[in-house]
């Protein structure tokens, strides 16, 4: 075929790429937006910390005015509060990470596709509940019906500390620890839930082809694949319930003790509730020592999180949540 003569040859003409000035405009925006989010952390803890600096330096008989603190120094007084926000959270996690992994696994892998997308729907449909409306449920409807429970554990297991002498109402660290756990419930389930229909199908497939059950299928393909993303979803769901204040204020009657009674009422409080509790009246130092704990809680849920990107980089290769 003969070449077309030069008159019919299209033009080809240099000039700017289509979109460069919008990817400039994005970039741009994307790298502010990144910087903007380090520099609000970055001036949230230097407040907490300059604020916090004259209660770290005071002396136990600086706190004695102050009666919140109970004749305690700071530490004393943030020990146990730091034992209780930790205490707390971890029934939540033990409570609310089987039940999160068993509803996307049902979601993701058994249930009808619109049985699957209803069922979804509810359970993002539970992170919009205010924190208070959760406390109102605690205390009207899971108190009574935790109680008969745990008057058999005492009962019956009495000689473990976990369950010895409870005393009705149920206003313990166990039941705050389960209205935490329906708390994080959906923040848990949602993620691992994207991170199991993220499976590569042909591991999958696979799988079954190899005379897998499903259960078999699940066990060599979606879980290995999503185990990252299960630690993931389950800080976060921490990091929710390290923070939680209203729900806790209501449901669970303080005290400032270290001890693993979780069923005696008046023996542990978390730091958010505190801070609640007390701002209000507090003045001077007092606000100093509160802005403190907040300090410390702020550090504790960074290092919770810095422990789990850790714990996800080193199995990057195999992560369903990057």
């Amino acid at each position: 075929m003969a070449p077309a003569p030069p008159s019919e040859r299209p033009v080809v003409r240099t000039g700017r790429v289509p979109g460069r000035l919008g990817n400039r405009v994005f970039s741009g925006i994307s790298t502010g937006a990144g910087i903007l989010i380090l520099v609000i952390l970055a001036a949230v803890a230097a407040f907490l910390l300059i604020r916090a600096i004259p209660a770290f330096q005071a002396s136990r008989e600086d706190f004695a005015d102050i009666d919140f603190m109970l004749g305690r120094d700071l530490w004393g007084f943030v020990g146990p509060l730091v034992f209780g926000t930790v205490i707390s959270s971890t029934i939540a996690l033990l409570v609310a990470v089987p039940l999160s992994i068993g509803i996307a696994l049902f979601i993701s892998h058994y249930a009808p596709r619109k049985l699957a997308q209803g069922l979804g729907y509810l359970i993002d449909l539970l992170a919009a509940i205010p924190s208070v409306i959760f406390g109102l449920w605690g205390i009207q409807w899971l108190q009574p019906l935790v109680s008969p429970l745990f008057s058999w554990l005492s009962e019956n297991l009495g000689f473990i500390p976990l369950f010895t002498d409870y005393q009705a109402p149920a206003r313990n660290i166990m039941t705050a620890g389960l209205v935490l756990a329906i708390m994080i419930l959906p923040i848990i389930t949602a993620t691992i839930r994207e991170v199991f229909l993220q499976t590569p199908r042909l591991h999958e497939e696979a799988s079954l082809a190899l005379g897998a059950t499903r259960w078999e299928m699940i066990r060599q393909a979606v879980l290995p694949f999503g185990r990252s993303g299960i630690i993931s979803a389950s800080m976060l769901g921490m990091g929710r319930a390290l923070g939680e204040t209203m729900a806790v204020l209501m449901v669970l009657s303080p005290g400032y003790l270290i001890n693993f009674f979780l069923l005696q009422p008046g023996q542990h409080q978390s730091i958010a509730a505190n801070i609640a509790s007390h701002f209000p009246e507090a003045s001077g130092l007092g606000v100093d020592v509160l802005i403190a704990s907040g300090f410390i809680l702020f550090l504790l849920t960074f290092g919770v999180n810095l422990v789990a990107r850790w714990i996800i980089n080193r199995r990057a290769e195999f992560s369903g949540a990057n």
